[in-house]
């Protein structure tokens, strides 16, 4: 009877194994809390507390890991001790797609990790104080070709950074040498966001996920969208930047990856699992909330985009000179 018993619970334990594989789900965030990599994780974990099969025995935990513009946290998930982990997910987005492209995260590629699934996406945008003498993107362009010593803006890590290219884009479109220009590298849009309300800087150049946030709540005024045309929602009435004569368009995806020595089984239970969740309505309206815009794409096809992604990206900045 007891070694049948044992028999029993020894055939059990692969199926509770698999059962706990997402019972301490982790999302972790690659910057300091507040910004759109933070966002991203707080999507996935709504998204999955309502996909029952997910197997969650709680909510999803979410974890911060700041440092080197996202270099900490790829080089803890894809190449130590954590690289196995099942139950861990990363938020990654254009920027961080840039950053590999650039060799930002040493001799990284984006082969050294599964992508999961890409939740959403977003565009770049510029923003000031809602208190700003800069009304229009037109009043911005020419305090900058006036006096761009006395003009300070934040961006979400340094030179080369998607929010660096997204001014320096502007910038070069108005005639501007980039150089010229006066950039406070902070880690994260939060603290971007919070470095402009202190008065630190004057000008933020980052995306329209954090600007929902800020703008609803009268803490910002986003001048320009770097969309191809003017976005639903909380920015409905902001003209992009193209509206204002200086076509300069950016997208930013947002998702999430795992390690690379995560088994193949769990990895395809992770991508079945948020391509259930993305395809509910309940999960459309929770990413509308978030100010991100329909991009569903999971595992093969995820990983098929970024691979071209980081080679436009690796294309572009070569001709700006950013590649060493």
């Amino acid at each position: 009877m007891l070694r049948s018993l044992l028999l029993s619970l020894l055939c059990l334990l692969p199926a509770v194994a698999g059962a706990q594989a997402f019972a301490a789900a982790e999302c972790v965030v690659p910057s300091k809390p507040g910004g759109a990599m933070d966002l991203t994780c707080k999507l996935a974990k709504k998204g999955l507390a309502q996909e029952g099969a997910a197997g969650l025995a709680g909510p999803m935990r979410i974890s911060y890991l700041p440092g080197g513009i996202g270099a900490v946290a790829w080089h803890s998930m894809a190449s130590q001790r954590r690289r196995a982990e099942a139950n861990t997910l990363v938020a990654f987005s254009g920027g961080s797609l840039l950053n590999l492209a650039q060799g930002k995260f040493g001799n990284a590629k984006a082969s050294d990790v599964r992508w999961v699934a890409a939740l959403g996406a977003d565009y770049g945008m510029i923003a000031v104080r809602s208190d700003s003498p800069y009304k229009s993107l037109a009043d911005l362009i020419a305090a900058l070709r006036q006096h761009p010593d006395q003009v300070l803006i934040g961006v979400s890590g340094t030179i080369g950074s998607q929010d660096w290219l997204k001014m320096a884009l502007l910038a070069r479109h108005a005639g501007i040498d980039p150089k010229v220009l006066r950039f406070v590298a902070l880690e994260g849009g939060g603290e971007v966001f919070t470095a402009m309300q202190a008065g630190y800087v004057q000008v933020v150049s980052g995306d329209t996920s954090e600007a929902t946030l800020n703008a609803s709540a009268n803490h910002a005024r986003v001048l320009a969208v770097l969309s191809e045309k003017r976005l639903p929602g909380v920015l409905a009435g902001v003209p992009t930047a193209r509206e204002q004569g200086f076509d300069v368009v950016w997208p930013i995806i947002r998702g999430v990856w795992m390690g690379p020595q995560v088994p193949e089984a769990n990895y395809q239970r992770w991508v079945a699992t948020f391509d259930r969740v993305m395809a509910t309505p309940q999960f459309a309206q929770w990413r509308a909330q978030a100010g991100l815009y329909p991009f569903a794409l999971t595992g093969p096809k995820l990983t098929a985009y970024v691979k071209q992604a980081v080679d436009e990206y690796a294309r572009q900045a070569n001709e700006l000179g950013l590649m060493r």
